[in-house]
């Protein structure tokens, strides 16, 4: 009998094909593997009973990077028989639905290669396998095969192409392969542009000196340029954030292993597993009391990134150095990560020396951001080792869909049968690069996919990049479908479909800003809602943002509003921490700006609340950073406080001025703080009790692992974004549920 059989999933770029011809051969089977459009097609001459022998063995021991999502299996009518099984090239398809592969960290026995003196990669920088180095970064098109990557260009010698041809081999098919003879090769530069001849074996040897001096270098990596210095020298850590502008926000830290993670982290065993594992996030852990890193890495903050080396260059250059580097992207901040040497030069005011290399990467892709709480893993950042990310829609739809998020953390995606293909973090739409990078992201996706979408779903939000974006593509095209998604139900139905859930629930939904239903800027909401529809019962009472997106970065105008709103123009009579930042010119004219609405827009926003008691308990009053208030409150909370701020719900409005006056009473910040996170859980558990229905959380200030914390402790069955994102980069994946 022959049987045609077709896998789904991650089985491209992972040695599915290899694993299935060995299979066969080990139980004598015949017939034929190829890629295509959709996975994997294989076609046997078999038995009932030795097919079922075979797929369950594809189940119980395939290659540990592919994930199958599901297969089927045909009876053909023809009689076609074969003599033997083999791989054959690669089918050619109009419509292409497969997995694009991940980025995956350097493999342990590639690492036991680069560092065996008789093995001929011996400290080769680029060293990769089947098993492991990049792939979405380098791929140009689906299928996956060299000829689609950047890796087209380097001809193999003959012993890399024996590798690559051989079946039996774990490097066959690995697109990225290559050796000193035929490979990828370093260079260095200063920042003068010069080009330093040297051997390029020494060129590692060359920037770890650099490193040891207290140099800053740029590393071009897998997804793109880092920017690196010893993160024990103060000196060198300080240079780096004055010189890209970088005043207080946090910055990662590499570390060799393990072991050196333990000298500057505490780690539980969840936190060691993910650290470990081949994505390789950054992991935000709670720093030690003692360690060796310099103050200015995470200054006032008691949590730090790590991450543990993914790629040959990162491994070789800690073994050498054997301490702890600080890396970072390598951009002008708001602006896409630099990918190019033409990028990276504009870049050479801030580094000293560049390791650059002759591999193009083809799609940049940030570093991603995780953190473990209650022994859950929830993610900041989806990008290296995870994206492109797939997702399961509840139905399968024909229509092709195109989802453009938010604004701020924005990612996109577009949506073919029952799955989302979500592109990786891009970033703030707030610049010219980053926008264009935005759209490349798009095209990329519709290139690969060979998709043209016939609906375009965006947020509301009128002044949104994604939303201008958008309606520019209905004018060229009058027959998409535009649709606009709310965007803080988009939050909760993000949340609702990573959880498989359908029916109706009591959606909290906290950030930063987002467009309402009435024109004002909605961030904290209580939402009635299912796939279908729903109705916002609660809300924080609206305040005003005096200046308008100034006020973003301002918290201390967010203060101020407040207490204009309890004591009018008393206020600039009084004396307090926020009042006590402005200039007495400078209150007189927020005071007009309040008094008669102008360019201050009401406001909803939880975010902002956070921004408030930060501005009143003087911890900061002008952000560096978004998010700053959350991260400098965190580290400030004590959990042997219990007590919360009184507080009333009237007419379907959380009044927080009254929480304001008892902070202001509040001579202690540390009980002040405390209580306000106290206050915010019990107003959730109370409006949660009313509804008596399932409580899911979305959106950004559920990033805050003292919040996300009480809350699991306060209401164990609460629904959250766990393994996904909690941020705007949820949005278009909440976008894709509204309209499926």
């Amino acid at each position: 009998m022959l049987f045609g059989i077709d896998i789904y999933g991650v089985v491209q770029g992972v040695g599915f094909r290899p694993f299935i011809y060995n299979l066969a051969l080990k139980q004598t089977l015949k017939g034929y593997v190829t890629n295509n459009g959709d996975g994997v097609h294989i076609e046997l001459n078999t038995t009932y009973k030795k097919l079922y022998k075979f797929m369950e063995q594809i189940q119980l021991k395939k290659p540990p990077l592919s994930q199958i999502e599901y297969f089927s299996i045909t009876l053909k009518n023809n009689t076609k028989s074969f003599d033997n099984f083999i791989i054959k090239k690669s089918e050619n398809s109009s419509f292409i639905s497969t997995h694009i592969p991940s980025d995956i960290a350097m493999c342990k026995e590639c690492e036991s290669e680069l560092n065996d003196k008789t093995n001929r990669r011996y400290q080769y920088p680029f060293i990769t396998c089947t098993n492991c180095g990049p792939r979405y970064s380098i791929i140009q098109n689906l299928p996956y095969d060299r000829k689609n990557t950047s890796m087209d260009k380097f001809k193999m010698c003959d012993k890399c192409k024996q590798e690559y041809t051989n079946p039996k081999d774990r490097r066959y098919h690995a697109q990225p392969i290559g050796c000193f003879e035929c490979g990828v090769e370093l260079s260095i530069y200063d920042n003068k542009l010069n080009k330093i001849e040297d051997n390029s074996k020494n060129h590692i040897d060359n920037i770890v000196n650099h490193i040891k001096n207290g140099k800053i270098v740029a590393i071009k990596g897998i997804g793109g340029y880092h920017l690196v210095c010893d993160a024990t020298d103060t000196k060198a850590v300080h240079l780096l954030r004055e010189r890209k502008y970088r005043p207080s926000k946090p910055l990662a830290v590499m570390v060799k292993d393990i072991a050196m993670a333990k000298t500057i982290v505490t780690l539980n065993e969840k936190e060691k597993e993910l650290l470990s594992s081949y994505n390789r996030p950054i992991v935000l852990c709670q720093q030690t009391t003692k360690n060796n890193i310099s103050d200015l890495i995470a200054p006032n903050i008691n949590q730090l990134g790590i991450l543990l080396p993914y790629t040959p260059i990162h491994t070789l250059i800690l073994d050498k150095l054997n301490s702890p580097i600080v890396v970072t992207s390598a951009n002008i901040s708001g602006e896409p990560i630099s990918k190019r040497y033409d990028e990276i030069i504009n870049l050479s005011h801030i580094w000293d020396y560049c390791l650059d290399n002759d591999r193009d990467i083809v799609n940049s892709c940030d570093d991603s951001i995780a953190f473990v709480e209650n022994n859950k893993t929830f993610m900041l950042r989806i990008a290296r080792g995870y994206s492109p990310k797939y997702l399961k829609l509840p139905k399968s739809t024909n229509k092709k869909i195109l989802c453009l998020g938010a604004n701020q953390k924005s990612t996109t995606g577009i949506i073919i049968k029952d799955k989302m293909i979500l592109s990786p973090y891009i970033g703030d739409l707030n610049s010219i690069a980053s926008i264009n990078n935005f759209k490349s992201h798009i095209n990329r996706l519709k290139r690969i996919y060979n998709f043209e979408p016939d609906m375009i779903v965006c947020d509301k939000h009128p002044s949104y990049e994604s939303t201008k974006y958008a309606i520019e593509l209905k004018k060229q095209n009058p027959n998409i479908e535009l649709i606009q998604i709310q965007h803080h139900y988009a939050h909760i139905l993000a949340t609702m479909a990573i959880n498989n859930i359908t029916s109706k629930v009591l959606g909290v939904s906290f950030d930063g800003t987002g467009y309402g239903d009435d024109n004002n800027l909605w961030g904290g909401e209580f939402l009635v809602c299912d796939n279908n529809t729903y109705k916002r019962v609660v809300h924080f009472k609206y305040f005003k943002l005096l200046g308008g997106t100034i006020a973003i970065k301002e918290p201390r105008r967010v203060a101020l509003s407040f207490l204009f709103d309890i004591y009018g123009k008393d206020t600039l009579d009084m004396s307090n921490n926020t009042i006590d930042s402005f200039s007495l010119t400078e209150l007189k004219t927020l005071y007009t700006l309040w008094e008669k609405n102008i360019n201050s827009p009401l406001t909803s926003s939880c975010g902002r609340l956070f921004d408030a008691v930060a501005s009143l308990l003087n911890i900061v009053q002008i952000s560096s950073y978004e998010g700053e208030s959350g991260l400098l409150m965190e580290s400030l909370y004590d959990s042997t406080i219990t007590e919360y701020f009184e507080f009333d719900v009237k007419n379907d409005e959380i009044n927080f001025s009254a929480i304001i006056t008892q902070i202001l009473n509040e001579k202690n910040n540390t009980i002040a703080i405390s209580k306000f996170f106290n206050t915010l859980v019990q107003i959730i558990y109370e409006i949660g009790e009313k509804y008596k229905l399932p409580i899911v959380l979305g959106g950004g200030v559920f990033q805050n692992r003292v919040l996300l914390r009480l809350l699991i402790q306060k209401i164990p069955n609460i629904i959250l974004p766990k393994e996904f994102i909690a941020n705007d980069s949820a949005i278009a994946y909440g976008q894709a549920i509204a309209v499926v």
